[in-house]
């Protein structure tokens, strides 16, 4: 069959090349490509290449030369269909056969295209008008040079409610089309105009990897603006989770540096461009997330984040550690380069130059010290007991990392630091709570006492939290299903909604659908907010194409069973059921990773205090696992 260009394109986007290569060829990098010996033929001396950047490999001692579905066809026997289908699932997409207006949404993105492209240069052209004076003076300030503005696409849209609208639609673009663009706002009443979404903002268009406009962030130069910066919504053409600002332009620099800075927003893209930075890209508002990790691989094999030496940036960086665990191969991290607090790359590279900037950069720290850092903070080690939870939230971390000889080592790094920290030296001390620490001889055994039983409510305990089913854990859907029917909860529990591991992929990212309309609404925590509705948020998300999954999980028999579920109740019960439910399943994460650290001792007969220890351990997790699955499903 016949599949549409712009699906294939996704595919090739999402998924390197050298990701599917390396499977099957053991790759090295040099300077922009990697090498290694040729898949078609025995040879001594690599002459096969891979290009992530241009998307193809080459084989010089045979002549072959193709895609990463080539490759796969070349190497698994493959016909080009059953070699689309089996990229497609790895990069998470549906087969356009088995969606039957696939072929619809390729040419309507192909036309929304036009409208963005339009737009993008219509932005520009309002910029140099009389009316875009006090925009011109702000990028003025800021150092952003005519230069810079030619070069990012720089914009700016008036204060008009429809200038837009009128201008694409005076070259025969539709409203309808306009607004799938998410150029225009349709209002609720079908019976009102649309109208334009960005108005009175400085413009920087968004780039797909092919270096096509997708999308827009705005800057608001009025102070009584409802969010300072605004992005386009979710459309057809625009995922936010999936795409990086400068990406497009950032990755031959990126290639030549052999390195990416991650950074936070669009001005300190442009401000490091400033200064000859050009290998900088920026997240669009929320936390990196696993498709914007992969994209930042694609340029570099050690990413650094640049962040707000503040309590806030180093939260992010907390919460990015998490994000990134899972997705470490060899060869590949992250680094956190940690800016002096109250600045931002822009100011630092003003301040003190580019050398500022570099020698920033120059002194960036290792995922696992970061890693370590945040648990140490996190709480004293001062007692057996507190020791022991150190121990355990570090041993969770490692276990989240998939690749094994990645795990494996980690494993042994921590196992070396906690080693050296609860040592035999009498001058090893806790990191926080006064004096009076006490110190552990490594291989003392000590009786620190049973573990404590954990009882959950009536409610929890007539809950079937504890299985799954064939769609997903159902416990995970509850926690999400609690949110869908009461959105309120995220004025208060925004951050933890978004902190609790899923193992579900469908259920994450629904979860981040909902936490991306909460934040469009720019409502801060602890706030009233009365628009803040299950049907508008099911409106939300029926519009991004999840309506099936809406309904699976309000077809769940705990519906009608538990009352912090049930749409009908007060959001007081709601929330106290929705945080035992959110305890117990952290727990018995807590628990499973340890168990499986336990196992991996036990596998390598490296148990901390010996074999027998690691065998009492392992009773005893899997003893309060058994009462915590009870606690969690009987009456």
């Amino acid at each position: 069959m016949a599949f549409p260009q712009n699906f294939l394109d996704e595919i090739k986007n999402r998924i390197a090349v050298s990701d599917v290569v390396g499977r099957r060829v053991k790759l090295q990098r040099r300077g922009r490509e990697y090498v290694g010996l040729s898949p078609f033929k025995s040879e001594r001396t690599p002459s096969f290449t891979v290009n992530d950047d241009k998307q193809f490999y080459h084989c010089f001692s045979t002549g072959k030369h193709g895609s990463v579905f080539d490759f796969i066809m070349e190497t698994e026997g493959l016909s080009f269909p059953e070699a689309v289908e089996q990229l497609a699932r790895q990069a998470g997409l549906q087969m356009p056969e088995q969606d039957p207006k696939a072929a619809q949404r390729a040419a309507a993105a192909a036309t929304l295209i036009d409208v963005t492209e339009a737009s993008a240069l219509w932005f520009q052209a309002q910029l140099k008008q009389p009316g875009a004076q006090t925009a011109r003076q702000y990028l003025e300030q800021r150092g952003v040079t005519p230069e810079l503005i030619e070069k990012f696409g720089i914009g700016y849209a008036p204060a008009g409610r429809t200038a837009l609208i009128e201008h694409l639609t005076a070259r025969n673009m539709k409203p309808a089309q306009i607004v799938e663009a998410g150029m225009a706002i349709q209002p609720d009443d079908a019976g009102r105009a649309p109208y334009d979404r960005f108005r009175e903002r400085i413009i920087f268009p968004i780039h797909d990897a092919r270096g096509r406009v997708i999308a827009f962030g705005g800057r608001a130069m009025s102070a009584d603006a409802k969010a300072k910066y605004l992005n386009s919504p979710e459309t057809p053409l625009f995922h936010k989770g999936a795409v990086l600002f400068n990406f497009a332009r950032a990755r031959q620099p990126a290639y030549d540096a052999n390195s990416v800075l991650v950074v936070e927003g669009y001005m300190d893209v442009v401000g490091l461009a400033r200064a000859g930075l050009d290998h900088a890209v920026a997240p669009l508002g929320t936390a990196i997330t696993e498709d914007q990790i992969r994209l930042l691989w694609r340029m570099a094999p050690e990413p650094v984040m640049c962040l707000d030496g503040d309590e806030a940036g180093l939260r992010a960086a907390y919460r990015a550690i998490d994000r990134i665990l899972p997705q470490l191969k060899p060869g590949f991290s992250v680094q956190f380069a940690i800016l002096p607090a109250g600045k931002d790359p822009d100011d630092v590279v003003r301040d003190g130059g580019v050398e500022a900037m570099k020698d920033i950069i120059g002194r960036a720290r290792s995922l696992i010290d970061l890693m370590w850092e945040r648990e140490i903070e996190q709480a004293p080690w001062d007692t057996p007991e507190r020791a022991a939870a150190l121990k355990q939230r570090l041993r969770k971390a490692v276990a989240l990392i998939s690749d094994g000889d990645v795990r494996a080592l980690y494993g042994h790094e921590i196992k070396s630091r906690l080693d050296a920290l609860l040592g035999t030296q009498s001058d090893q001390r806790g990191s926080r709570g006064g004096g009076g620490r006490s110190t552990f001889a490594r291989g003392q055994k000590s009786a620190w006492g049973a573990r404590r039983s954990v009882h959950a409510s009536s409610e929890v305990r007539r809950s079937d939290l504890g299985r799954g089913d064939n769609d997903f854990p159902r416990r995970e859907a509850l926690i999400v299903l609690a949110v869908l029917h009461h959105p309120q909860l995220l004025l208060t529990q925004r951050d933890a909604f978004e902190n609790i591991d899923l193992s579900s992929p469908e259920l994450d990212r629904l979860r981040f659908s909902i936490i991306d309309y909460f934040d469009r609404l720019d409502i801060d925590q602890g706030e009233d907010a009365s628009g803040l509705d299950n049907s508008a948020l099911t409106g939300h998300l029926i519009s991004l194409d999840k309506s099936k999954l809406v309904e699976r999980l309000g077809a769940m028999p705990e519906v009608r069973l538990l009352t912090f579920v049930r749409k009908e109740s007060a959001l007081e019960d709601v929330k106290t059921g929705w945080l035992e439910t959110t305890v117990i399943h952290h727990k018995l994460q807590t628990l499973m990773a340890e168990k499986a650290r336990v196992q991996e001792e036990l596998g390598n007969e490296l148990a901390e205090e010996g074999t027998q220890d690691a065998l009492d351990r392992m009773r005893a997790i899997q003893n309060e696992i058994a009462a915590l699955e009870h606690n969690g499903q009987s009456a």
